[in-house]
């Protein structure tokens, strides 16, 4: 049987403020690991439209296609295209999840969340020419899952090809958030067992890991003992956590010594009424400070995200959250309008409110204004977005967040980290082009080695488990 497996480019592709770089870091996972349960005998061509060209002049008997929204459109029109040449074609994802109804005019069998449990079966019922139209994921399991297909995956086109995850969802239910639209009937959050995420991360090449996990920390005892076993490893890594995971016990100690060196966090606002409005309680009443200063203390560097224009956001909040960032130290900071998503609570609300603008999902893409605001007027909030990401990533303010570390290696790692990710574009396409990424790998491990942790870093565990408690 052939197989084809696409994830579509995004719609900001097309944008003039596309940037390669951005897009040809990770693999597409999902499809990699769904291609695990194809037989051996299958014809397989997985393609990741951001990284290569899509020949429409073939003939596959089987079409996968993995849906978010703003890649929705391009998404509907492959489907039609191959369904038009005979072929088998199914949609899923976070967006298909989200609108099934809609999806389903585009698709033989359409796949509601993940599809571990539901993918063996549809190739079950395939085989046996009795394909249902709905899949609708309830067994939610990553024990004995087969190993990601990792031979489809083209790793000189992507600079982190050393993707993995470990954990699926996440323990929180923040309303802007796909996931509980997406992990709806089932488990929210699950994980691997240690052994098998281990054996995993042992056949990975190279030092550099990247976990896409949405919260690395969201199982304390599943962490702990994933970072116990990779301490002899000799690698280094980035993932996601959360304030309230940073700022708990030990874990993040744990992280640091297994070879953890730079981490999303979402602080999102400051604001105790954003926070609330967003169900983000694992943020109210947290020092996102202590959090910054124990991460640096680890030598840990910090990518910070942050969400503009939720109610409580006066026209100030640009210059706030910008200074913020340059004064503590935060080495690349990601920026959002609010985008309310189809299937999240945020959605619900803003439509029974009669909030959303239109449904034009090319645009939900965090840069533009979909929505009905309060005490900011659409262009005043495109305009700070944009006015953040610039003054942020000035040379000026590179130079005052690299210069606000104590060692003088972590000032480096800063200014190399922020301003190669942002100031050095036609070198990257250059590189891009060239399919030159994975040589880049030892530069960025160089930059990722470790930072000495302060010797009186224990007094942010003490702090921590003072206020914790």
């Amino acid at each position: 049987m052939k197989v084809k497996m696409i994830l579509p480019a995004l719609a900001e592709a097309e944008s003039p403020f596309w940037r390669p770089i951005k897009y040809s870091l990770f693999p597409p996972l999902g499809l990699a690991t769904l291609a695990s349960y194809l037989s051996d005998e299958d014809e397989i061509d997985l393609i990741d439209q951001h990284v290569e060209k899509i020949d429409l002049n073939d003939n596959p008997d089987l079409v996968v296609i993995q849906v978010y929204i703003t890649n929705a459109f391009r998404s509907y029109k492959l489907a039609d295209h191959y369904r038009s040449q005979g072929a088998y074609v199914i949609l899923g994802g976070l967006h298909v999840t989200s609108l099934p109804d809609e999806a389903a005019k585009h698709a033989n069998s359409i796949f509601i969340g993940p599809g571990e449990d539901t993918f063996p079966q549809f190739l079950k019922d395939y085989k046996a020419n009795r394909p249902q139209k709905v899949y609708r994921s309830t067994q939610r399991s990553l024990i004995g899952i087969p190993p990601i297909r990792r031979d489809l995956i083209k790793r000189n086109r992507y600079l982190v090809p050393n993707s993995i995850v470990v954990t699926r969802g996440c323990p929180h239910h923040c309303d802007f958030c796909y996931k509980d639209a997406f992990f709806e009937g089932g488990k929210t959050f699950y994980t691997q067992q240690v052994d098998e995420a281990l054996a995993e991360i042992d056949l990975l090449p190279g030092k550099h890991l990247y976990f896409l996990d949405d919260h690395l920390l969201g199982n304390a005892k599943f962490a702990s003992s994933l970072f116990d076993g990779m301490k002899g490893m000799n690698r280094v890594f980035q993932g996601a956590a959360t304030i309230d995971s940073i700022l708990r016990g030990n874990l993040i100690e744990k992280a640091a010594e297994a070879g953890m060196r730079s981490v999303f966090v979402g602080f999102e606002t400051f604001s105790p009424e954003n926070l609330k409005q967003s169900n983000k309680k694992q943020n109210l009443a947290k020092s996102y400070e202590e959090a910054v200063a124990r991460l640096h203390s680890l030598g840990i560097m910090v990518n910070g995200s942050f969400v503009f224009g939720l109610d409580d956001d006066g026209p100030d909040v640009f210059k706030r959250t910008v200074d913020w960032g340059v004064k503590n130290g935060i080495t690349t900071s990601t920026y959002h309008v609010l985008t309310p998503y189809p299937g999240t609570r945020l959605f619900q609300d803003m439509e029974s409110e009669n909030r959303i603008l239109h449904r034009n999902w090319d645009l939900y893409d965090t840069r533009k204004v979909v929505y009905k605001t309060t005490k900011l007027s659409a262009s005043e909030l495109e305009d700070g977005y944009n006015w953040a990401y610039k003054e942020f990533y000035s040379w000026s303010n590179i130079l005052k967040g690299s210069f606000s570390h104590d060692s003088y290696k972590h000032k480096l790692k800063h200014l190399m980290y922020s301003g190669g990710w942002k100031k050095f574009e036609p070198l990257w396409n250059f590189i891009i082009k060239t399919k030159g990424l994975n040589q880049m790998l030892p530069l960025l491990e160089s930059i990722l080695s470790e930072v000495k942790p302060k010797k009186n870093s224990s007094s942010f565990i003490n702090s921590a488990q003072t206020t914790t408690s």
